[in-house]
């Protein structure tokens, strides 16, 4: 019997070659009386026989997800069910996961198989309240949790500069709301060489938005402050190789590097224009530099992944540079993958330096190699669609049937690397 498409579903903090939707995992809801933060209409969803969403009652419950979710902002309350990576609200994310499948994807989970990502060191019991839900309020076919950076290793064999598929590197992962350092060595993650970042798209719109307010644009309306400076941050910010020889160049040709944002006030319709300037280079500037933004963390993104391969074991180091992968939004700027790789050299090399000059004797120098390629901006979605389209992943999975005898504790065993989690 031919087997319908796997659905995959990557929720971070938003096969084909591109998903079917990207959406922000948020959700509003009309809190009720008790200010519980659940949809007034039902507290539980309730799944009736036919497929499309009308018929599931889907479209009249009274909450929304995605950018929908966000328009309704000022008369709902709007819940982001998951903070830095890791699944906090329960309640919510079921409901997400529920207009997810029938109101956009608009099929029968029980005639799927379904591959969810989760973040690193996810512990063993959020694995197991998802199994939970998947099959026994969606009653799924057959469940498979990734781990998101293994995926996004995946994902990077598109890229030209890769030589060889291989599950060994250190992929950092920056969305919007938390950047992860994380070495993988052969598909396994080393938990103990993680590295959280506290800088990621949502602080970079931050500090834009504040370049903007104390140079005095006057221009901007209040209500569209946040759009603007995240337009700003997407449209026009790069990477600078330095940011001193970068002022000159502002300063001695402005008519070339600034730039003018126009846009129409959301309010009164009316149109206006602002001043793109230093803020081009200094947004994601932060990552390099963190302490003209913040005195409250210090330490460079090149250092940390430099401090996080030379805590994991010493085999497999050169495997850990030689293949550094980028994945997610906020990796996206212009030359941000030339920077890092400069500057992780550097660090490298001054070590090395430093070792020979103790020493006396010549070491063998090391590659770093920074990898980055067209399916970034959705690498773990994309890793995620190699894998589930291959023909042994239904083997990978846990089925209905396995859930119904043994309970949701089967997903703490992962069939591929036959491992217990």
């Amino acid at each position: 019997m031919t087997k319908l498409p796997v659905v995959v579903m990557d929720n971070g903090t938003g096969g084909n070659n591109e998903p079917s939707f990207v959406f922000p995992t948020a959700i509003s809801t009309r809190e009720s009386a008790g200010n519980t933060g659940r949809p007034g209409v039902h507290s539980k969803p309730s799944f009736l026989s036919n497929n499309l969403a009308s018929k599931r009652g889907i479209e009249d419950l009274d909450f929304y997800i995605g950018d929908e979710a966000i328009a309704q902002a000022k008369t709902m309350a709007l819940n982001y069910p998951i903070r830095h990576g890791q699944i906090s609200n329960w309640d919510h994310m079921e409901r997400f996961w529920e207009q997810s499948i029938f109101k956009y994807l608009r099929c029968e989970p029980e005639d799927h198989y379904f591959l969810l990502t989760e973040p690193p060191l996810n512990v063993p019991e959020n694995r197991e309240m998802t199994a939970e839900i998947m099959f026994e309020s969606f009653n799924v076919q057959g469940l498979y949790i990734a781990v998101q950076a293994v995926l996004a290793l995946a994902a990077s064999w598109t890229s030209n500069k890769v030589n060889e598929q291989t599950l060994t590197g250190t992929v950092v992962d920056s969305g919007d709301g938390v950047t992860h350092v994380i070495p993988v060595a052969e598909g396994y993650v080393i938990g103990s060489s993680i590295k959280s970042v506290p800088i990621a798209g949502r602080d970079i719109t931050s500090f834009v938005q504040n370049l903007l307010r104390e140079r005095g644009e006057t221009n901007i309306p209040p209500e569209d402050s946040l759009r603007i400076a995240e337009a700003i941050k997407e449209d026009y910010s790069y990477v600078c190789p330095d940011i001193v020889k970068e002022f000159k160049k502002y300063d001695q040709e402005p008519s070339k590097y600034f730039k003018k944002y126009d846009g129409i006030y959301s309010v009164t319709g009316k149109s206006y224009s602002v001043d793109v300037g230093f803020e081009r280079f200094l947004a994601p500037e932060i990552f390099f530099n963190p302490e003209i933004a913040s005195s409250d963390f210090l330490t460079p993104l090149p250092e940390i992944v430099d401090t996080v391969i030379q805590t994991s074991p010493i085999d497999v180091r050169r495997g850990l540079y030689k293949n550094i992968v980028l994945s997610g939004g906020s990796t996206m700027f212009k030359g941000f993958d030339k920077r890092l790789q400069r500057d992780i050299k550097r660090v490298v090399d001054k070590r090395i330096q430093d070792s020979e000059l103790t020493s006396g004797s010549k070491a063998t120098p090391m590659e770093v190699n920074v990898i980055s390629h067209k399916k970034q901006r959705h690498a773990v979605w994309f890793g995620g669609s190699l894998l589930a389209s291959t023909g042994e992943f239904y083997n990978y999975c846990h089925t209905k049937a396995e859930y119904d005898e043994y309970g949701p504790s089967i997903c703490r065993h992962n069939r591929v690397f036959n491992s217990v989690l």
